[in-house]
């Protein structure tokens, strides 16, 4: 991604910016359609693949509560504990940090989140609705004062009143946290205003010099427009996956971003050979990406729960897409 400009304002390709960082959240994102059930096997095979790509950071999966998600119920990757993550990665001796999120309301984030220098995480991510925000700055808080790196994910934001945006923005550029992200978690958001939240969130982060992060998803097939377009108006943490591994519509392919940043520490091969040797195997049993369902849950701004839903069942159980589309046409 450039810095130089030429005389109609955009980027140069002969340069990058050297600030932009990637984290690849295939596992903990990708966890949403299998209760967090990769194999060891997998999640080893996509940790070195980020060595070997030069990404900047690799996220495991969650930091949730036992209790709420018991641990019989789901894969190792909804809890992320210290075992877990070592069977893995050992003491991670490179250059890849590691990070897991907690949600809000979801996590017992005293007790689970160790101290940083007990444990192989470099980054703690907190995800937050509006409306859990006061949870969400003691997380933060927690996170930092254990020593770690903190990014907050301000969740549905495309359903926020812009009052409530502008005073949550405005305690978390206050708050230790280091990156705040705008997230499309609907995948509803088009580039026009992806560009004016960018600015937004820019804004709310000058004084205090925080980083703003970009999370999309792939509802109408905007994920890579819109963190291309969120980049080029500031934005220096991206989230991304290979082949767009994700909840409901997926993500941000991982592949697609690399090739269009131009920083060379990024190397694409490691990431294409994972994609095609270990991810796309996995449609076979995981349905994920752009589908009619989620593009018209993406239009209404709607959680996608509707369409996995429908998905989710067999084949011959499923209605068309035309009653599936009056149906959310009626809610």
């Amino acid at each position: 991604m450039s810095e130089a400009k030429d005389n109609n304002g955009r980027g140069s390709w002969l340069t990058f910016r050297p600030e932009i960082k990637v984290l690849d959240c295939t596992i903990r994102d990708g966890g949403l359609m299998n209760d967090h059930r990769f194999t060891d096997e997998l999640v080893r095979k996509v940790y070195r693949t980020c060595v070997a790509a030069g990404v900047d950071y690799m996220e495991l999966g969650y930091k949730n509560s036992k209790d709420q998600f018991p641990k019989a119920d789901f894969g190792p990757w909804k809890h992320c504990d210290e075992e877990d993550m070592r069977r893995i990665v050992g003491d991670n001796d490179t250059d890849l940090k590691l990070s897991a999120i907690a949600d809000a309301e979801k996590s017992d984030y005293k007790t689970d989140i160790l101290p940083k220098d007990q444990s192989v995480l470099d980054l703690i991510r907190v995800a937050t609705y509006i409306h859990q925000v006061p949870v969400a700055l003691d997380m933060i808080q927690d996170a930092h004062e254990k020593g770690y790196e903190t990014t907050v994910n301000i969740m549905a934001v495309s359903t926020v009143h812009e009052n409530d945006l502008q005073e949550a923005l405005e305690l978390l550029a206050a708050s230790p946290v280091d990156t705040i992200y705008l997230v499309d978690s609907f995948g509803s958001f088009y580039t026009e205003e992806v560009k004016e939240l960018t600015k937004r969130y820019l804004k709310a982060c000058k004084a205090t010099g925080k980083q703003v992060g970009i999370h999309t998803h792939n509802n109408q097939q905007l994920a890579y427009a819109n963190t291309i377009e969120a980049v080029v108006n500031g934005a220096n943490q991206l989230d991304a996956t290979m082949a767009g591994l994700g909840r409901g519509a997926g993500n941000c392919p991982l592949e697609l971003l690399i090739g269009f940043l131009k920083n060379p520490k990024y190397r694409l091969r490691p990431i294409l050979e994972c994609v095609e040797n270990d991810i796309e195997p996995l449609r076979g049993s995981m349905h994920w990406g752009f589908d009619l369902t989620y593009m018209l849950t993406g239009l209404l701004n709607q959680h996608p729960r509707a369409a996995m839903s429908h998905l989710g069942k067999d084949e011959k159980d499923r209605d068309s897409i035309v009653k599936f589309y009056d149906e959310v046409m009626d809610v």
